[in-house]
Order: structure tokens, then C-alpha cells, then sequence
């Protein structure tokens, strides 16, 4: 009691609770709710009256959100490391992603490109600044005609590489995503700045099919940056202390931007391109800082993606709903309907627009907003 008792007559202690009973005399519904949000993954600063408040991240808020999401996932990883080989987890641990070239044996390779490459898929296109990414559900439906994609996506290789990155025993969703660059004129792709996806770690997975050069906009990455070090927890102080109605979109909904110069004061190196081959693994942490490269002419990158993200502040690894048989192939229909139905009933613009059914290869549908 005693304790208690000391920690609430804190000065720190009580400029929050002030700060709070105000917000719950101006918006108490919304203060409620959002106050149920604080150990989850929810990480926008303009939809969170708590996450985005200016009194506590000067407090520390959002910096002992980060610091105790990296603590919980060391922790996690270090059950789930028994299942990868060792240099796996030394290449994950200095670097922040695993990089497997000829991931898949030539023949199972072939066959699994051919399979993706010729069945038409219902597909989505998405278009930022001059690119456009295309997403083609890999859901129950289109997996009963993909058997070499359903049986890597169901192996223990492939699942053990994604749990470890993202920390858990992850349910991803699966799409075949293409990168078309330079559709039109327009503002460079904004996925090429550097930036960090959230504030927690979570996993990205990259299965080029084809070639990426260097100049062709590959997936670029700052390793070592998934490490959170005193300099980064200082820079994650500074960035929520100022974040305000004017800053860049992303930063303010919770992924932050980071420009190269900032990267050596950090500790951390400059960005590597991934200039691949085909069959080449990239299983990410994107807690890191990472981009999608420049491209200096029109091209078309094409990859088995995966991309799972859970709540960081759990203690266990397992136990995720979204694994279960009835639910994980259905992820990406139940997505889509639910941006169409925002749209519909609410008038939220759903970014991902449907244009049917598509091969890979198929031109680009969209064009204009």
C-alpha cells in the first residue's frame, strides 16, 4: 500500500491523471475506449486520443510502449528460436531479416511459379504516387488450384521462419503481390521513403519469383535497425513529441518516417537494396526501417507475400484465433468485404479496388484515383 501510495503522489503520476479526467469530462465514451487500446497494437496519434495526447508521451507514453513490445518479443523469439537452425537466428539477430537464396528446390520452384503465374485470381489494385500494387487473394478458394502454393504455405519450414521473425506463431494473410512502377505522372511511390510499420515488431515475407535489380525498385532495409537501442528509444521520444495536424499522413497514423541522414546517429547502417535473384526468401521484421526501392524505369516486381501483425503485449506465442481452420483461409475475403462495407455505409474510401479476376501479367487496371 505504501508503495501505491508513493506512486500516486508523484508529480509525473498525477499531471497524468489531471491530464486524464480532463479528457474523460470533454469525450468520456471516446476516452474509455481508446484508454482499452493502450496494451494492444493500435498505433495511430490522430484517431487516439490517448496515443497522440502531447502530455503523456512527454511522460513516456509511447516510448515505454516500444521499449516493452521489443522486451516482450525478445522473450517470445527465445521460445520459438528452438525450431529455426542457428545461423537463421544469428543472420535474424544482427540484422533484422533472414535472406534465403534458392529457398525452394529448382523443380518445386518452377512448378510454383507456373501455378501462380497462370490462374486467374480475384485481385485487388492499390495506386500510390506513380506505382501501382496489385494483391491477388490467396484465400481457401484460390489455394484448392494452387497445390504446390498450398503445400508450401503449410510447411514447417516456411511457418517457422515467419513465427520466429514476427515473434509468434503467426496466421499471416497470403497474397501474389506485383509492384508496377511509373503507371503514370505523378508524385514518386511514397512506400520508397524509409519508415518503420508500427511500433512493435512484426513480420513481412518476400518469395521473388523473378529477378530484382538494383534499379528496379526492390525491397531496401536498414539492418540492424529492428535493434532498439538508447538512440532509437530517444528518437521515438522525440518523433511523438512532435507530431501535430501538419505532419506527414503515415507518421501521424503511426508509421513513422525516417530520412538516411538520421540512421548513423542511431547506430544503425544505410539502407540495402535487395538485388535478388528468383527463389530468393526475405523474411523481415518491419519494426525496422525499410522501404521499397526507386525504380528508374517502368517495371513489374512479382512475389509470394506474406504479412502478420498481433498484439505485442501478449506474454505467449500461440493461442492466435485467427489460426483456426474455419478462419485463417478466409483473412483476406472477410478484409475486403469489410473495406467495401465502410465504404458503402460510412463513405471510407477503401484504397484497395477490386478489378476482378486477373493473371499476374494482366496490364494494369487502375490508373486515377
Amino acid at each position: 500500500m505504501k508503495k501505491i501510495k508513493k506512486f500516486l503522489q508523484q508529480e509525473r503520476t498525477q499531471r497524468a491523471l489531471n491530464e486524464f479526467k480532463q479528457l474523460l469530462q470533454q469525450h468520456p465514451k471516446q476516452t474509455l475506449l481508446d484508454s482499452m487500446t493502450l496494451f494492444t497494437s493500435a498505433k495511430s496519434f490522430e484517431k487516439n486520443s490517448l496515443l497522440g495526447n502531447p502530455v503523456f508521451n512527454e511522460l513516456g507514453l509511447h516510448r515505454y510502449r516500444v521499449q516493452k513490445a521489443a522486451e516482450m518479443a525478445a522473450k517470445r523469439r527465445e521460445k520459438l528460436a528452438v525450431h529455426l537452425a542457428v545461423e537463421d537466428v544469428a543472420q535474424f539477430e544482427k540484422n533484422g531479416f533472414i535472406l534465403k537464396e534458392n529457398f525452394l528446390d529448382d523443380a518445386k520452384f518452377q512448378a510454383l511459379k507456373a501455378e501462380l503465374l497462370a490462374t486467374p485470381l480475384k485481385t485487388r489494385e492499390t495506386l500510390q504516387g506513380d506505382t501501382v500494387t496489385r494483391r491477388m487473394a490467396l484465400d481457401q478458394q484460390a489455394l484448392k488450384q494452387l497445390p504446390v502454393t498450398a503445400q508450401l504455405l503449410a510447411s514447417s519450414n516456411w511457418q517457422n521462419l515467419l513465427n520466429y521473425v514476427g515473434s509468434f506463431k503467426v496466421q499471416p494473410v497470403y497474397y501474389l503481390q506485383m509492384i508496377f512502377s511509373h503507371v503514370r505522372h505523378a508524385r514518386p511511390d511514397p512506400q520508397t521513403n524509409l519508415h518503420s510499420d508500427t511500433f512493435h515488431s512484426s513480420v513481412k515475407a518476400w518469395l521473388f519469383l523473378e529477378d530484382v535489380a538494383e534499379d528496379e525498385g526492390p525491397f531496401v532495409y536498414v539492418a540492424g535497425s529492428h535493434c532498439v537501442n538508447d538512440q532509437r528509444l530517444a528518437w521515438e521520444y522525440q518523433k511523438s513529441l512532435s507530431i501535430h495536424a501538419k505532419t506527414e499522413a503515415m507518421t501521424r497514423r503511426g508509421s513513422f518516417r525516417i530520412q538516411p541522414e538520421e540512421l548513423e546517429a542511431l547506430g544503425y547502417q544505410q539502407p540495402q537494396a535487395f538485388a535478388v535473384k528468383a527463389n530468393t526468401l526475405v523474411v523481415a521484421d518491419t519494426y525496422g526501417f525499410h522501404a521499397r526501392g526507386t525504380s528508374v524505369r517502368p517495371s513489374t516486381r512479382i512475389e509470394l507475400w506474406a504479412y502478420a501483425r498481433r498484439n505485442p503485449f501478449l506474454p505467449w506465442t500461440g493461442l492466435d484465433p485467427t489460426a483456426l481452420p474455419m478462419i485463417r483461409h478466409r483473412l483476406v475475403p472477410w478484409y475486403w468485404k469489410g473495406l467495401d462495407y465502410l465504404e458503402e455505409k460510412f463513405q471510407q474510401k477503401s484504397p484497395w479496388r477490386d478489378v476482378g479476376k486477373k493473371y499476374a501479367t494482366d496490364p494494369v487496371v487502375l490508373r486515377k484515383k
